[in-house]
């Protein structure tokens, strides 16, 4: 990364930590909490689109356009809900908006490492199978805990991770043979059954007759 987009990221990240900080102390003006979502909200909806679009040049054109609306979208979208402009579900939407982005540009870090694997497979002998098994495990956990408070959010983001990250990172490694057949069958038998078992006990935690049913409760009972 180069330096100047480093030291904006650190910077950004570093100062989200204070005031989250701050914030949950209750050591923060409201005025600047709501400044900072707004900020994070533009940030995100901005960033997103933009590095979607990154991820796939040069078989597309290299353009800042995609950023660039999406930041005159943003803009004018928090600015219509802060002055009540919206309905009550467009602000819903709005005020949700940097939660969702936060998780999407999470989700789309295994994506573009996917993308990659598929243009340069020799990278693939550059990726840890130990830092790919800890990806699915370490978001493996969340799941439950996102399910058991219905959390579709927080769902959506751990078993993406678990899954894409993770999971399927390590089918990559073993299609072009960096790893072992023992060593991928037993992560993925090891990870199917944590799914598994997830569900069968939530559903038993709350009486469901089925699985399925904790799963329609996460997803349309929101």
């Amino acid at each position: 990364m180069p330096m100047p987009q480093f030291l904006v990221t650190s910077t950004v990240v570093a100062s989200g930590l204070v005031i989250n900080f701050l914030n949950y102390f209750g050591w923060l003006q409201h005025g600047v909490w709501t400044l900072w979502e707004d900020f994070i909200t533009i940030g995100g909806l901005s960033v997103l689109p933009q590095l979607m679009w990154s991820t796939f040049v040069p078989f597309i054109p290299n353009s800042i356009l995609p950023g660039l609306i999406s930041c005159v979208i943003a803009l004018v979208s928090v600015t219509l809900a802060r002055l009540g402009k919206l309905s009550k579900e467009g602000t819903k939407l709005v005020r949700s908006a940097s939660g969702w982005t936060a998780t999407l540009l999470f989700m789309w870090m295994p994506v573009a490492q996917m993308w990659t694997n598929y243009l340069n497979p020799e990278n693939i002998r550059g990726l840890s199978a130990f830092s790919m098994l800890l990806a699915m495990l370490g978001n493996g956990l969340l799941v439950p805990r996102a399910l058991f408070i219905r959390d579709l959010m927080w769902f959506i983001g751990s078993a993406w991770g678990s899954f894409l990250h993770g999971w399927g990172n390590l089918l990559c490694m073993f299609i072009f043979k960096t790893i072992g057949r023992t060593f991928f069958l037993a992560a993925t038998l090891g990870y199917f059954t944590w799914l598994g078992i997830t569900f069968w006990k939530d559903s038993a935690a709350y009486g469901n007759d089925s699985p399925m049913k904790s799963f329609r409760e996460l997803v349309f009972d929101q």
